[in-house]
């Protein structure tokens, strides 16, 4: 059930005022299909990465029984081989065939409902909840390790015809690592041991850190540099050397983070997963400051942009995406110290993986 009220967390000065967070949680809501399904918005697509980032939000604001609809409906839409789709279209009046847009299936997008249903769990404590979802999370998993490379990296997708892309994305595998961790912290819940998934968790821990070379070259895009940050695999001195490194070139002061090299472009989604990863790191001022840099993109409604091309001054795509405004949520409510929220991304409470003879 919904916990009215339950926003303190989501105030943050310069950020949110408890009426914004009010006016953010609304949209999301409104943009929420009665189905349970949470499309980038009205009439666009749905992918499963980010309807499940979306319904964290909504658990973020006390919001579970919306965010309850949302798992269901990833329950109901799972394919037998444990995968979703990468994107269903959100036809009109909410209307729902369980037609793919994109019937490509890619691992980050299948692995990250253990991230959602972990943080759904430690929001609610619903043991009813975790009984149910962990037969859908065990599939997913087992789907995306079906993807792993000898080297620990994992494939990016499987084609619609059953092909295997073997090639490795840094962004993606950093983003599974993240997962396996939170379905490691199911299975133990549950007394479940599944020591094959740590042995996963574990190599592709080791790939990410000790291995650039296992994965395609897409360091012009800031999600390659902060993500093995925020994906866990990468902390304490190794992380906070990696987000010096390139601080620079990314973040524009006053407006937030690049999506990509060299585009004069800032992105809410970047921008608030950069202040997560920089709050895991202990570092929760510059964390605030990159919130804070990130105002300009807040819509009348209380949605966010998705993003700005600063030498056009001009607000680009033009849409408000649920993600957006839900990658914002979390990271105030990790700043704001709400403990389910904390516990996923701070990664500290989370099991890790093993990887024998590796070094770590």
């Amino acid at each position: 059930m919904s916990s009215p009220g339950r926003t303190e967390h989501l105030v943050l000065d310069g950020v949110l005022t408890a009426g914004q967070a009010a006016e953010t949680v609304a949209g999301i809501r409104a943009a929420q299909r009665a189905d349970g399904a949470i499309p980038w918005f009205r009439g666009h697509h749905l992918d499963p990465w980010d309807h499940t980032e979306a319904a964290m939000a909504l658990d973020a604001a006390g919001e579970h029984e919306a965010a309850a609809r949302a798992y269901a409906w990833l329950a109901a839409h799972q394919n037998p081989d444990g995968s979703w789709y990468a994107a269903y279209a959100d036809r009109p009046g909410g209307v729902d065939t369980g037609a793919p847009q994109d019937a490509g299936r890619e691992t980050n997008f299948v692995a990250y409902v253990a991230v959602g249903v972990w943080h759904h769990y430690l929001s609610t404590r619903d043991e009813t909840f975790l009984d149910r979802m962990w037969p859908v999370v065990f599939a997913a998993v087992e789907f995306v390790l079906t993807l792993q490379q000898p080297g620990g990296e994992i494939g990016w997708k499987r084609e619609e015809d059953g092909t295997d892309v073997t090639d490795a994305l840094l962004t993606g595998s950093s983003s599974v690592h993240h997962a396996l961790r939170c379905a490691l912290a199911v299975a133990a819940h549950r007394e479940d041991p599944q020591p094959d998934w740590e042995l996963a968790a574990g190599a592709l821990g080791h790939a990410i850190r000790r291995h650039p070379e296992r994965f395609l070259d897409k360091n012009r895009y800031s999600m390659d540099w902060y993500y093995p940050v925020l994906g866990g695999a990468v902390t304490g001195a190794q992380a906070a050397a990696r987000i010096a490194e390139r601080w620079d070139e990314f973040v524009v002061p006053g407006l937030g983070v690049r999506c990509v090299l060299p585009n004069p472009w800032v992105t809410g989604g970047e921008s608030c997963e950069l202040a997560l990863a920089l709050w895991a790191m202990g570092e929760a001022g510059r964390a605030r400051e990159i919130l804070r840099s990130v105002a300009h993109l807040r819509a009348e409604n209380g949605m966010y942009w998705t993003g700005y091309v600063f030498e056009d001054e001009a607000v680009w795509p033009v849409e408000q995406t649920t993600w957006t405004a839900g990658s914002l949520l979390l990271a105030v409510a990790a700043l704001g110290g709400d403990e389910a929220t904390t516990e996923v991304f701070g990664g500290h409470a989370l099991p890790s993986g093993l990887a024998p003879g590796c070094c770590g």
